[in-house]
Parts: C-alpha cells; structure tokens; sequence
C-alpha cells in the first residue's frame, strides 16, 4: 500500500461515478455526482501512484448532530486491503473533531460492509427504527 495515498478530498466527478458503477454501487449520472462533490461536508478518497481514486467515502450533514455517511466504495481489484476501514475512520475522526458532542451518525449498511461498520461501533436500531426510502421519478 506503499503507492496508495488518503487524502481528506473528494475525488474527480470521472472517478465518483467509475467507483460507483465498479464497486457494485447503484450507477449514477453526471448531474447527480456534481452536487455530490461539492455539498458533502466531509470526503475521504484513497489515491494510486497516477493520481486515480481507487477507494473513496463521504458525509453528508448538517454540521451540527446528523450525519449520514455515503458513498463508501473501493475498486474490486482493491478491496480487503483495510482502504475502507482508513477512510470511515478519517470520516469519523472529522465528526468527533468537529461536532458537537451527541452526534448522530448513521449509514445504510449493504451485507458487504456491515463487519466493517460494526467493529467501529455501529448498530443496529433498536427503538423498532427501520431504514426507508423514496426513489424521486419525474
């Protein structure tokens, strides 16, 4: 890993939507990644020797208890290499850095990565709290 460098940035809109689409992630297009890019209060991506994200994560928040964290993705060729576990850490020394005390953070956890997301203290619900979501269409 000597030749993978992170860095408390956000990767290009190219790489954004490549490590979406190759990590298994739903595919997103051009003018959904741009917001993403600029309005996430928090990025982490892993670099290459050329410069090329090869693992990335964010936040998204309001800076003051809620945070959602997204977008956690790394290049198949890449992966079990500990690249996700350095980024989400990076991500939640941020949170505890800069927030308030009694931050929220919470995340969607694909079967994939709920080891990862539980060794570093995340649970489930157990008020009876159960993930939703709405699909915007036109």
């Amino acid at each position: 890993m000597d030749d993978l460098r992170l860095e408390p940035l956000p990767p290009t809109l190219e790489d954004y939507l490549d490590l979406r689409r190759l990590s298994g992630l739903t595919p997103k297009r051009p003018d959904q990644g741009a917001p993403a890019l600029t309005n996430s209060w928090a990025w982490r991506r892993i670099v290459d020797a050329t410069g090329r994200s090869v693992a990335m994560g964010r936040v998204v928040g309001d800076g003051g208890w809620y945070f959602l964290v997204a977008d956690m993705a790394t290049l198949p060729d890449f992966q079990r290499r500990g690249l996700g576990r350095r980024i989400l850490e990076g991500l939640l020394a941020d949170i505890r850095e800069k927030a308030p005390e009694g931050a929220y953070v919470t995340l969607l956890a694909d079967p994939p990565g709920q080891p990862l997301y539980r060794s570093l203290g995340f649970s489930e619900p157990t008020s009876g709290s159960v993930t939703m979501h709405l699909l915007m269409s036109a």
